[in-house]
């Protein structure tokens, strides 16, 4: 039985690089480092960017034996190969997250940064990690956008925003730019058998 397609954002021959990742988001980038050199192990054997486009944080993955980057745009990942280089480590694999093409338990360590906003089924895209995942030692780091933040509870409280930040249920604001509550993304990392790990 072949799985159903389910959409995806656009970014073939986008330049990603050059008008979304303008100097003025420069204190994203800074951030999402920040975070992620606090929650990566500092080294290890094969780990996967899912969603890397071009490459903007590989340089992260330097005690990695082995880097996988995929994404579903080759424009990007071939963007990503001229900015990295002859650096041997780095593979470059077009794929999407609800349908990954490594093997089962091939990785030690996944990554996901700017992707799941723009899922329709974040529990297909768990499942489908997990299975790459190395178990009992994989790891898998996420980033997502939370509705549940300061902000968005004090726009809604005013009246001033209606995607209910304390529902569980993903609210799609724009089409594909979706935001979710912490409990839907713990249940769904649960279900796909995907402990949460505090830090």
């Amino acid at each position: 039985m072949t799985e159903p397609s389910r959409p995806l954002c656009e970014y073939e021959n986008y330049d990603y690089r050059g008008r979304f990742w303008t100097p003025e988001r420069g204190y994203e980038d800074a951030v999402e480092r920040i975070a992620l050199r606090r929650l990566l192990p500092p080294r290890g054997g094969r780990l996967v960017e899912i969603g890397a486009a071009f490459g903007r944080l590989a340089d992260l993955y330097s005690g990695y034996e082995e880097v996988i980057l995929v994404d579903p745009a080759k424009s990007q990942l071939r963007e990503a190969q001229k900015r990295l280089g002859d650096d041997h480590r780095y593979r470059y694999v077009v794929g999407d997250i609800y349908r990954l093409p490594l093997c089962d338990g091939a990785v030690d360590l996944a990554v996901t940064v700017r992707v799941l906003h723009h899922l329709t089924d974040v529990p297909a895209a768990f499942q489908e990690v997990s299975r790459i995942l190395r178990h009992p030692q994989g790891r898998y780091v996420l980033e997502y956008a939370n509705k549940r933040n300061l902000k968005e509870i004090l726009r809604f409280l005013v009246g001033r925003s209606e995607r209910r930040p304390f529902s569980v249920e993903p609210v799609e604001y724009v089409p594909l730019h979706f935001v979710f509550h912490p409990s839907y993304i713990e249940g769904a990392l649960a279900e796909a058998g995907l402990d949460r790990e505090q830090s």
